[in-house]
C-alpha cells in the first residue's frame, strides 16, 4: 500500500493529528504502511531538500523506517535528522545524496542497508548506533569527504565494498567483534595510514586494502589464516608488516607494488609462508 501524502485528505487528517514541531512537512513524504512494523516505511521524498527532519510521526504513526532508495539522487539534502523510532535504513536509501554532509542516525537503527550512503561525497563524519551488527556491501562507498567513522562494538561484519573509495578516510579501527571483512571493503581509501585488524578476523578477503596509497604499517592477527588475492596490492607506502611466523594459505600477489616494505618485514613474511612478489 503506497500512499502519497499529497492529497487533501491526508493534509486535513495531518492537521486534526498534529504535526512534529519542527518537523519537515509531512507532504514532503511519500509512505507505504507497514502493519508487521506498526507504523510508515518512508518510500519517497518531494520536498525542496536543505536541512531535513523526518516527522517521529505521520498521519499520527510512527515511522518505522526509511525504505530503499527513498531519498536517491536528492543532490540538495544537505542534513537529514532520522527519528527515534526508526529501526531500519533500507538498501541505496541516501544513494548519490551528493550534498548531504550530516546525517544524525538513532540509537534504534539496527540494520543499515547495503549501498545506503553510496556516493554521499559530502559526508563528512558519520556514527554508527551501537546496535547494529553488520555494516552492508557498499553502505559508505565512494563518501569522498569521509574522514572518521565510528564503528561500534557490536559489529561482526563489514561487507564487500563497504568503504572503498573513501578518498579522506585517514585511520579506522575495527572493533574486535568483527570477524568478516568483505572484498575490496577498504579498496582506494587513498589517505588511509592505519588500521587496526582484530583478533577474531579470520579472513582478509581480496583486494581488502588494495590501493591504499597511504598505508604505512599493518598488524596481521595470529587468528588470520587465509588472505586473499591482491589484498595489499599497490599499498606503495607499506613499510612495516607485523606478523607472526604461522603459515597460512597465501593467494596471488597479495603485497605486489608494495616496493617500500623493510627487509625485515619480507623476511617475517616469508618465514610466515609467504611466496609472492612484493
Amino acid at each position: 500500500m503506497r500512499l502519497v501524502l499529497l492529497c487533501a485528505v491526508f493534509l486535513g487528517a495531518g492537521a486534526a493529528f498534529g504535526q512534529d514541531r519542527g518537523a519537515s512537512p509531512e507532504g514532503d513524504f511519500e509512505v507505504s504502511l507497514n502493519t508487521a512494523l506498526g507504523g510508515w516505511i518512508i518510500t519517497g521524498y518531494t520536498g525542496a531538500g536543505g536541512d531535513v527532519i523526518i516527522p517521529a510521526e505521520i498521519q499520527g504513526l510512527p515511522v518505522r523506517e526509511i525504505g530503499a532508495r527513498a531519498f536517491e539522487y536528492c543532490s540538495n539534502l544537505v542534513s537529514v535528522a532520522i527519528p527515534e523510532g526508526v529501526t531500519q535504513i533500507g538498501a541505496g536509501a541516501f544513494w548519490e545524496c551528493s550534498s548531504l554532509a550530516s546525517v544524525a542516525i538513532p540509537d534504534g537503527v539496527t540494520q543499515i542497508g547495503g549501498a545506503a550512503f553510496y556516493g554521499c561525497s559530502s559526508l563528512a563524519s558519520v556514527a554508527i548506533p551501537d546496535g547494529v551488527t553488520e555494516i552492508g556491501a557498499g553502505t559508505f562507498r565512494e563518501c569522498s569527504s569521509l574522514a572518521s567513522v565510528v564503528i561500534p562494538d557490536g559489529v561482526t561484519e563489514i561487507g564487500e565494498r563497504a568503504f572503498s573509495e573513501c578518498s579522506s578516510l585517514v585511520s579506522v579501527v575495527i572493533p574486535d567483534g568483527v570477524t568478516q571483512i568483505g572484498e575490496a571493503a577498504f579498496a582506494w581509501c587513498g589517505s588511509l595510514i592505519s588500521v587496526t585488524i582484530p583478533d577474531g578476523v579470520t579472513k582478509i578477503d581480496a583486494w581488502t586494502f588494495a590501493y591504499c596509497e597511504s598505508l604505512v604499517s599493518v598488524a596481521i592477527p595470529d587468528s588470520v589464516t587465509l588472505i586473499g588475492e591482491g589484498a595489499f596490492r599497490g599499498c606503495s607506502s607499506l613499510t612495516t608488516v607485523d606478523i607472526a611466523p604461522i603459515n597460512r594459505r597465501w593467494s596471488l600477489d597479495i603485497f605486489a607494488n608494495c616496493g617500500k616494505i623493510s627487509l625485515a618485514s619480507q623476511a617475517a613474511l616469508k618465514r610466515a609462508g609467504y611466496t609472492g612478489e612484493f
